[in-house]
């Protein structure tokens, strides 16, 4: 699911319609390769930026019904065309990643949440244009839950993202709960740190509960995937709330047994 950023996207779901699998490849293939692009390697942010903005370069040839070269960029304009998709959640994602090579902090948590808007909201929003479901109201809960989701991912990851030089913790939640990077370099899980992390899962909860009832709107298969992916995500949540914020030590992560309890309340929604 997409509790992991894109390591998780449902390109292989069984849930995923067999119809709509060649679509979701062809998105997962441009946003995992662009994402790369961002964080991979050990290219220099000047040449991240030019390989970013060549792709950019592309979406303008789909824009305009161009040909493109490369085959990732074929099959992604075939999709776009057969299933009539907007190119502006593919032109947000670039520009999340670009934000990646150049922004490593955020000051305050509406920065993140802008942040959130391109990385990973468009995702449900492509979601719900091949579902044909594209509603106001469903777009709305969808942005909740993929935002939700991104934030899981950061509380998840602190320490990953501490050896990549990048904080997605607040700026100002860290003064408020008077906590310093040193204390981040140090891993220092004492009770300052234990008050910050309860916060912020309780911010990503309530993010998550208040589009979840999209999951119970949208009919079949995207209806259980989406339960599945909410049901994970809480799951996550819980888990970095089980070893009281140590993510440091414990990067909380699910297991067999994790998923059967997902099946289940997803099962109960």
């Amino acid at each position: 699911m997409a509790v992991d950023h894109y390591e998780n996207f449902p390109v292989a779901s069984l849930l995923l319609p067999a119809r709509l699998r060649p679509a979701v490849t062809a998105i997962y293939a441009f946003a995992r390769s662009a994402d790369d692009l961002a964080d991979e390697g050990d290219a220099l942010p000047a040449e991240r930026l030019a390989a970013l903005q060549a792709y950019e370069a592309q979406l303008d040839l789909i824009d305009v019904g161009a040909p493109c070269a490369s085959p990732i960029f074929q099959r992604l304009q075939q999709t776009i065309r057969e299933r009539r998709l907007p190119l502006q959640p593919l032109r947000d994602l670039l520009s999340a990643f670009k934000q990646d090579v150049v922004t490593t902090r955020y000051a305050r948590y509406e920065d993140l949440l802008d942040y959130c808007r391109r990385s990973a909201n468009p995702i449900g929003t492509l979601m719900l244009h091949l579902y044909e479901a594209p509603t106001d109201h469903n777009l709305r809960d969808s942005d909740a839950i993929c935002s939700a989701l991104q934030l899981i991912n950061f509380w998840q990851d602190v320490a990953i993202d501490w050896q990549k030089a990048r904080i997605y913790l607040p700026l100002e939640d860290l003064e408020r709960f008077g906590i310093k990077e040193e204390d981040v370099a140090e891993a220092r899980a004492d009770e300052r740190w234990r008050q910050l992390i309860r916060f912020q899962t309780a911010r990503a909860r309530a993010l998550m509960l208040s589009g979840a009832p999209l999951a119970k709107r949208l009919p079949g298969r995207i209806g259980w995937e989406l339960r599945l992916v909410i049901q994970g995500g809480l799951r996550i949540l819980e888990r970095i709330e089980g070893v009281e914020g140590d993510i440091f030590r414990h990067r909380p992560k699910l297991g067999k047994a994790d998923w059967l309890a997902v099946a289940w309340r997803a099962a109960r929604m």
